[in-house]
């Protein structure tokens, strides 16, 4: 399955970069979390969904790291940045061994099922 994303051909070449560089800033500092992190929770304030991915992983005893950028009323182009990338409508966002996986909902599915903790089991790559 491919993802659907509107091919660089139709778009103009003078916006190009525009979005090529949209809030770049927020996407190397994920980048970085996920090169030294094996779990990185990226969220925001006041969101219940990511305290309960937090939650989750804390109980499981899942170490994580937590990147909160702004809450519904700050930051949201920052964090629109982040869903173009990813793809991911909603927050949290929820990487394991830097592949998305998903929000609260998948993560404690994967801890549910104990697939979590048998990716987490084996080395890191």
């Amino acid at each position: 399955m491919t993802r659907s994303i509107l091919p660089e051909a139709r778009i103009h070449p003078a916006i190009r970069d525009r979005i090529a560089n949209y809030h770049s800033g927020i996407r190397e500092e994920v980048r970085a979390a996920l090169a030294t992190d094996r779990v990185v929770v990226v969220g925001m304030a006041q969101n219940p969904f990511c305290r309960r991915a937090r939650t989750a992983l804390s109980a499981a005893g899942i170490e994580h790291r937590y990147l909160e950028y702004g809450s519904y009323l700050s930051q949201w182009r920052r964090r629109s940045a982040l869903k173009m990338w990813t793809g991911w409508p909603t927050f949290p966002m929820v990487f394991i061994d830097g592949t998305l996986i998903g929000g609260a909902s998948e993560a404690k599915a994967l801890i549910a099922s104990g697939a979590l903790a048998a990716t987490l089991s084996k080395p890191a790559g």
